[in-house]
């Protein structure tokens, strides 16, 4: 497979996305810039599949491919489907500015090989302003990321790191820690808009020190079949 320069492949996981997946779409063909977007599906029970396939037809460098269910799985397929020297991995419900692509590429032009974009929630309330800045303050002051940040990556550099670990939840916090000393995360000037749903149905406050405890946790070295039971 024959590598772009100055290309970006959007890798999208997705599981049963009916209700988001339209709206992704509608987000991405507004986007500026070199790129192809790889929708990696875990094995759907809805329409989501029905649902890209109509949207895509028309589209060449729109791709649908299947892989065994589980974030990283997918991620993971999806960049070895994948064309561009540059993989930003994106949550189906998650809203991004038509210039990032552009704001990527600039960054990567500078040397970076590991960065993300500036988070905020579409949940209105004092609390999840205070989430995204403190995911923001985060990545600045403490180097790591999630995946809900859009994470993107250089192609040699995910592949030589052996892309994304196949665990059942914390991948996106694995994929950080992995690079913080030589590649550390740096974070573009583009805000991604992301889904606060979870919080808003198990309550803000309880969500946001659940996740907490669950980072600890791991970090911990505490088996990750049980905290991804606890996640669920």
């Amino acid at each position: 497979m024959d590598v772009k320069k100055d290309y970006i492949s959007i890798i999208v996981p997705i599981y049963n996305e009916e209700k988001n997946i339209e709206n992704l779409i509608d987000n991405l063909e507004r986007l500026n810039g070199n790129f192809e977007v790889i929708f990696s599906e875990g094995g759907c029970k809805d329409k989501t599949c029905q649902i890209i396939e109509e949207r895509i037809k028309d589209k060449s460098n729109y791709k649908l491919i299947k892989s065994e269910k589980g974030r990283a799985n997918q991620m993971n397929n999806g960049a070895k489907a994948s064309i561009g020297d540059t993989l930003f991995f994106l949550h189906c419900d998650s809203k991004i500015e038509s210039d990032i692509l552009e704001k990527i590429e600039a960054a990567v032009n500078k040397g970076i090989k590991f960065g993300c974009a500036k988070l905020k929630f579409d949940s209105k309330g004092i609390l999840m302003k205070i989430c995204g800045f403190m995911s923001n303050f985060r990545v600045k002051h403490r180097k790591i990321a999630f995946g809900d940040q859009g994470m993107f990556i250089d192609r040699n550099v995910f592949f030589e790191n052996g892309g994304y670990r196949s665990i059942p939840l914390m991948e996106d916090y694995q994929l950080s820690i992995d690079m913080k000393e030589k590649y550390p995360v740096e974070q573009i000037d583009s805000y991604i808009t992301t889904s606060g749903i979870r919080f808003e149905k198990n309550g803000k406050l309880k969500t946001m020190y659940r996740m907490q405890i669950l980072q600890k946790m791991y970090r911990d070295g505490e088996d990750i079949e049980k905290i991804a039971s606890m996640y669920k």
